[in-house]
């Protein structure tokens, strides 16, 4: 069925190009190897494939006590190689986070291999640890003057990343099916000055190697499952209804042509099987934790991954920002660690999820219904797979897809509604104030948004 979506898609789209808007759209993301057990080949990628023998590891406390952790130390120490490891990632890490593990570079240096530079860096946990490290790579790497010159405007100066730039390698190994973070050319922070999230997007970014392996998820906690398949779920429903990459304009030059492209006919593919994918396993690897189901889902984050890293997300995401970084207590969940306020991210996402959707509709009614059909062919509900819609026009997609996505979220026992972050109306100026400089993911919304509609859409999410 989602084939035939994509064929659709592409001839529909040729009616829109014009001259002056971007007619190519291409597809740029990690090496990855999947498959139960590829941990272990880390140590021998490392040595054999890149010639590292100095290497920095990414990861945070909690992974560093588990299972994966000693698996990789042993595939290190089998290959003969050296490492020294930063385990202080900030869950949802910040500007203040992102210098400390900076700093650690230049230390690892200085301190560990006698002012040699590292060969290589591994990042092992989620997407926090996943994208601190890329920033720190970046970072310790170009010395750029100031910590802003990167981020993305308008927080930042959104300088761009010498063409010619060369990181060491970086493997990225994701414990959560979630962020995608393996693919992607993206770090996401929250900055500390603005109290709103922001991040560095570049496909200089991009790990090297992403290692997804199912055996690295299975010991997750019910609801960081849940809350992390949750953002797979808003990656591939955002990419794929996101503003048509043929509706904006051509870059002066291929090399300028955005990480967010807008939807188009090779994100769509991987979009489409990741949300096919995360609608049919998330409940199950919820509910189950079985290998199977785990190992699913994160083949669906990576794909999801795929398609979003090219298309972008739109405005789920940009709205989940300031959600995440002005709350004022730790919403109750699994993140037992955490020592500062957090709304665990897919979660952050979701809340939005049907006020977005019911709002985006009218812009693309067959894209949100094709979405819409897939959450009700998981369920089993194959009258509603068989409805007949109408022809053109309406928002009768946006309405199903919101409702279907409240009936997913019952299933996985998620409740819907900002006030339960201990939000409340008059929190919202500041919410729409948050969401405003998003502008790397909110101008690829189907339907352009300004202030009045923020302050709707976050009136219609604050119940759910």
């Amino acid at each position: 069925m989602w084939k035939r979506a994509v064929v659709n898609c592409v001839s529909r789209r040729d009616k829109r190009r014009y001259v002056s808007t971007d007619r190519i759209c291409e597809l740029a993301a990690s090496n990855l190897r999947f498959g139960v057990g590829a941990t272990r080949e880390v140590g021998i990628d490392l040595r054999d494939g890149f010639g590292a023998r100095r290497v920095v590891v990414f990861t945070d406390p909690t992974i560093r006590k588990l299972p994966s952790m000693n698996v990789l130390e042993e595939s290190l120490h089998e290959s003969g190689i050296h490492y020294v490891v930063y385990d202080d990632v900030r869950v949802e890490p910040n500007d203040a986070s992102f210098k400390d593990a900076i700093e650690f570079l230049r230390r690892a240096e200085t301190e560990h291999y006698g002012g040699r530079p590292y060969d290589a860096i591994v990042a092992l946990g989620g997407g926090s640890v996943m994208d601190t490290a890329k920033a720190a790579n970046l970072y310790h790497t170009m010395k750029p003057n100031d910590f802003y010159d990167y981020v993305n405007p308008p927080i930042g100066k959104g300088l761009p990343i010498p063409t010619n730039s060369k990181l060491p390698p970086l493997i990225a190994i994701p414990t959560t099916a979630g962020t995608g973070s393996e693919t992607t050319g993206v770090a996401i922070f929250d900055d500390s000055a603005t109290k709103s999230k922001t991040g560095i997007a570049n496909r200089t970014l991009k790990p090297t190697l992403g290692i997804v392996d199912p055996n690295n998820t299975l010991t997750l906690p019910e609801r960081v499952a849940v809350y992390s398949g949750l953002d797979v779920l808003c990656h591939a429903i955002e990419s794929y209804t996101a503003l048509p990459s043929t509706e904006r304009a051509r870059p002066a030059s291929p090399l300028l042509r955005p990480a967010y492209q807008g939807s188009n006919p090779i994100s769509d593919i991987w979009s489409l099987y990741a949300l096919e994918t995360c609608a049919t396993y998330l409940p199950r690897a919820a509910k189950d934790a079985d290998e199977e189901s785990r190992a699913k889902m994160l083949l669906a984050s990576s794909a999801a991954g795929m398609g979003f890293g090219n298309a972008g997300v739109h405005l789920c995401h940009g709205m989940s920002y300031p959600i995440s970084s002005q709350v004022k207590s730790t919403y109750d969940c699994d993140y037992k660690t955490v020592d500062h306020p957090i709304v665990p991210h897919g979660l952050s996402v979701i809340v939005s999820a049907p006020a977005v959707f019911a709002f985006t509709g009218v812009a693309d009614p067959d894209r949100h219904a094709t979405c819409a059909r897939i959450l009700a062919k998981a369920r089993g509900d194959d009258r509603a797979v068989a409805a007949v819609l109408p022809q053109s026009g309406g928002d009768y997609g946006g309405k199903w897809l919101a409702d279907e996505i409240r009936m997913f979220l019952e299933t996985l026992k998620v409740p819907l509604g900002l006030e339960q972050f201990g939000y409340s109306n008059s929190d919202i100026p500041s919410l729409v104030q948050g969401t405003l400089p998003q502008h790397r993911v909110t101008k690829i919304s189907p339907r352009p948004v300004g202030q009045s509609e923020l302050e709707n859409l976050f009136e219609a999410a604050m119940k759910g």
